[in-house]
């Protein structure tokens, strides 16, 4: 496989993954039966149900793509919680090739923020469910563990909350200056802890004097091992 720039956002890299792939005779079939053999963990799948029977709008933010986040959820049965998926889109084109395009167009229409990468800044998609009647007096949840959640974690105000996952980058950045962060902060280290967490502070919002409570979140999918999701299983490439 040839080398990519580092500049280039992951979208670029799933793409160009998709292709070789494609070149190798792998259906976009093949690619959805690989993705539905990756196990959820127990307590992911519990805090989703529980979460979203009580209320909560939960939204997915994720560098992944369309294709992997909505055949992971579909298959494991959660796909209904989630009233917004905000990702990298996919499509498979005439070839049957699966294609995976940016979310935010870096040349037609640049974020032109300097902690994002090009294709997806999340930070900006925060700020527009910020800024939507239905968010209005509103909490929020913020989940996440890479780099690229930091940003959106600047946003969040007094009042809301978000959950780094431990010794992962989004975890570093806020321990460097936790003073820049104004939500509050609750790291999780597992499945369980990350169950636990979460419906406590679904819990903590409802039954404050807020007027209501609102979840985002933030579920990366393109890191299987960041929300406690098992191994991928490989995909055969034939000789």
């Amino acid at each position: 496989m040839a080398l990519l720039p580092a500049e280039w956002g992951l979208d670029v890299f799933q793409d160009r993954m998709m292709g070789e792939l494609h070149a190798q005779g792998r259906s976009a079939d093949d690619i959805r039966e690989c993705l539905r053999s990756a196990p959820l963990d127990a307590h992911v799948l519990s805090a989703i149900r529980t979460a979203s029977a009580l209320g909560c709008d939960l939204k997915v933010v994720s560098d992944a793509n369309s294709f992997f986040i909505e055949t992971v959820l579909e298959h494991h049965g959660v796909l209904g919680c989630f009233s917004e998926i905000n990702t990298n889109p996919a499509r498979v084109d005439a070839q049957g090739r699966l294609r995976i395009s940016p979310f935010h167009d870096p040349t037609s229409s640049p974020h032109g923020c300097s902690l994002c990468p090009d294709n997806m800044c999340k930070g900006k998609i925060i700020q527009r469910i910020q800024g939507t009647d239905s968010a209005k007096n509103k909490h929020f949840i913020y989940i996440g563990d890479g780099k690229g959640d930091y940003c959106p974690s600047l946003k969040l105000g007094e009042g809301d909350y978000v959950m780094p996952k431990e010794n992962y980058p989004l975890w570093s950045l806020i321990s460097s200056d936790p003073q820049l962060i104004k939500a509050e902060v609750h790291p999780w280290s597992s499945g369980e802890e990350f169950e636990r967490i979460l419906l406590k502070l679904v819990n903590k919002l409802i039954t404050s004097h807020a007027q209501g409570s609102q979840l985002d979140y933030k579920c990366d999918m393109s890191n299987p091992i960041s929300m406690e999701v098992g191994h991928h299983q490989t995909l055969p490439i034939p000789n």
